[in-house]
Protein backbone atom coordinates (compact mmCIF):
# COMPACT_ATOMS: atom_id res chain seq x y z
CA UNK A 1 0.00 0.00 0.00
CA UNK A 2 1.32 3.39 -0.97
CA UNK A 3 2.35 5.86 1.71
CA UNK A 4 0.29 8.94 0.87
CA UNK A 5 0.98 10.70 4.16
CA UNK A 6 2.73 14.06 4.25
CA UNK A 7 5.96 12.28 5.23
CA UNK A 8 5.52 9.82 2.37
CA UNK A 9 4.98 12.67 -0.08
CA UNK A 10 8.08 14.43 1.28
CA UNK A 11 10.17 11.26 0.72
CA UNK A 12 8.80 10.99 -2.80
CA UNK A 13 9.49 14.66 -3.58
CA UNK A 14 13.01 14.43 -2.13
CA UNK A 15 13.54 11.22 -4.11
CA UNK A 16 12.44 12.84 -7.38
CA UNK A 17 14.91 15.65 -6.78
CA UNK A 18 17.77 13.22 -6.14
CA UNK A 19 16.77 10.94 -9.03
CA UNK A 20 16.62 13.82 -11.49
CA UNK A 21 19.90 15.33 -10.26
CA UNK A 22 21.76 12.04 -10.74
CA UNK A 23 19.96 10.26 -13.56
CA UNK A 24 18.23 13.11 -15.35
CA UNK A 25 15.83 12.27 -18.14
CA UNK A 26 16.91 8.62 -18.32
CA UNK A 27 15.92 8.03 -14.69
CA UNK A 28 12.64 9.82 -15.16
CA UNK A 29 12.04 7.66 -18.25
CA UNK A 30 12.16 4.42 -16.24
CA UNK A 31 9.70 5.84 -13.71
CA UNK A 32 7.39 6.95 -16.53
CA UNK A 33 7.55 3.54 -18.23
CA UNK A 34 6.47 1.85 -14.99
CA UNK A 35 3.58 4.25 -14.35
CA UNK A 36 0.93 2.37 -16.34
CA UNK A 37 1.90 -1.14 -15.23
CA UNK A 38 3.11 -0.67 -11.64
CA UNK A 39 2.85 2.87 -10.33
CA UNK A 40 3.57 1.56 -6.83
CA UNK A 41 6.92 0.11 -7.93
CA UNK A 42 7.78 3.46 -9.51
CA UNK A 43 6.77 5.26 -6.32
CA UNK A 44 8.85 2.92 -4.13
CA UNK A 45 11.92 3.35 -6.32
CA UNK A 46 11.64 7.10 -6.00
CA UNK A 47 10.62 7.33 -2.33
CA UNK A 48 12.80 4.58 -0.89
CA UNK A 49 15.87 4.28 -3.09
CA UNK A 50 16.25 7.94 -4.00
CA UNK A 51 14.34 9.55 -1.13
CA UNK A 52 15.79 7.48 1.71
CA UNK A 53 18.95 5.59 0.70
CA UNK A 54 20.77 7.77 -1.84
CA UNK A 55 20.73 10.92 0.35
CA UNK A 56 22.34 9.14 3.33
CA UNK A 57 25.54 10.99 4.27
CA UNK A 58 27.99 8.09 4.80
CA UNK A 59 28.73 7.66 1.07
CA UNK A 60 29.08 10.33 -1.58
CA UNK A 61 26.80 10.03 -4.62
CA UNK A 62 29.85 9.20 -6.75
CA UNK A 63 30.67 6.25 -4.49
CA UNK A 64 27.06 5.09 -4.47
CA UNK A 65 27.05 5.10 -8.27
CA UNK A 66 30.29 3.09 -8.36
CA UNK A 67 28.75 0.49 -6.02
CA UNK A 68 25.60 0.46 -8.16
CA UNK A 69 27.62 -0.18 -11.34
CA UNK A 70 29.46 -3.05 -9.67
CA UNK A 71 26.25 -4.65 -8.41
CA UNK A 72 24.42 -4.28 -11.73
CA UNK A 73 27.42 -5.75 -13.55
CA UNK A 74 27.55 -8.68 -11.15
CA UNK A 75 23.84 -9.39 -11.48
CA UNK A 76 23.94 -9.46 -15.26
CA UNK A 77 20.87 -8.97 -17.42
CA UNK A 78 20.51 -5.41 -16.13
CA UNK A 79 21.56 -3.52 -19.23
CA UNK A 80 18.65 -1.03 -19.07
CA UNK A 81 19.43 -0.06 -15.48
CA UNK A 82 23.17 -0.18 -16.15
CA UNK A 83 22.83 2.31 -18.99
CA UNK A 84 20.86 4.69 -16.77
CA UNK A 85 23.35 4.39 -13.90
CA UNK A 86 26.34 4.83 -16.22
CA UNK A 87 24.80 8.16 -17.21
CA UNK A 88 24.38 8.92 -13.51
CA UNK A 89 27.96 7.91 -12.70
CA UNK A 90 29.25 10.39 -15.26
CA UNK A 91 26.89 13.06 -13.95
CA UNK A 92 28.17 12.73 -10.38
CA UNK A 93 31.81 12.94 -11.42
CA UNK A 94 33.13 9.49 -12.23
CA UNK A 95 35.52 9.58 -15.17
CA UNK A 96 35.16 7.05 -17.99
CA UNK A 97 38.59 5.62 -17.09
CA UNK A 98 37.43 4.96 -13.52
CA UNK A 99 34.28 3.26 -14.75
CA UNK A 100 36.20 1.04 -17.19
CA UNK A 101 38.63 0.10 -14.42
CA UNK A 102 35.76 -0.74 -12.04
CA UNK A 103 34.15 -2.97 -14.68
CA UNK A 104 37.50 -4.68 -15.29
CA UNK A 105 37.84 -5.25 -11.55
CA UNK A 106 34.30 -6.65 -11.39
CA UNK A 107 35.30 -9.35 -13.90
CA UNK A 108 37.37 -11.01 -11.19
CA UNK A 109 34.26 -11.58 -9.08
CA UNK A 110 31.41 -11.90 -11.57
CA UNK A 111 33.10 -13.33 -14.66
CA UNK A 112 34.17 -12.12 -18.05
CA UNK A 113 30.79 -12.34 -19.87
CA UNK A 114 29.09 -9.99 -17.41
CA UNK A 115 32.02 -7.59 -17.39
CA UNK A 116 32.08 -7.60 -21.21
CA UNK A 117 28.35 -6.87 -21.38
CA UNK A 118 28.69 -4.01 -18.89
CA UNK A 119 31.72 -2.61 -20.71
CA UNK A 120 29.85 -2.62 -24.02
CA UNK A 121 26.97 -0.72 -22.41
CA UNK A 122 29.55 1.75 -21.07
CA UNK A 123 31.01 2.08 -24.57
CA UNK A 124 27.55 2.98 -25.89
CA UNK A 125 27.00 5.59 -23.18
CA UNK A 126 30.49 7.07 -23.61
CA UNK A 127 29.96 7.22 -27.37
CA UNK A 128 26.67 9.06 -26.94
CA UNK A 129 28.45 11.60 -24.74
CA UNK A 130 31.45 11.97 -27.04
CA UNK A 131 33.79 10.40 -24.46
CA UNK A 132 35.45 7.76 -26.66
CA UNK A 133 38.14 6.52 -26.86
CA UNK A 134 38.75 5.61 -23.25
CA UNK A 135 42.13 4.30 -22.24
CA UNK A 136 42.32 2.68 -18.82
CA UNK A 137 45.60 1.91 -17.09
CA UNK A 138 48.13 -0.27 -18.90
CA UNK A 139 47.92 -3.02 -16.31
CA UNK A 140 51.51 -2.75 -15.15
CA UNK A 141 52.40 -2.43 -11.52
CA UNK A 142 52.66 1.19 -10.52
CA UNK A 143 50.99 2.31 -13.76
CA UNK A 144 49.58 5.79 -14.26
Amino acid sequence: MSDTSDAGQQRFDRGMGVLESILGESGRGIIDRLADISPELARQIVAWAFGEVYPRPALALRDRQLVTLAVLTTLGGTETELEVHLQGALTVGLRPEEIVEALLHAAIYCGMPRAINATLVAKKVFGERGLLPVAAGDGTAGGS
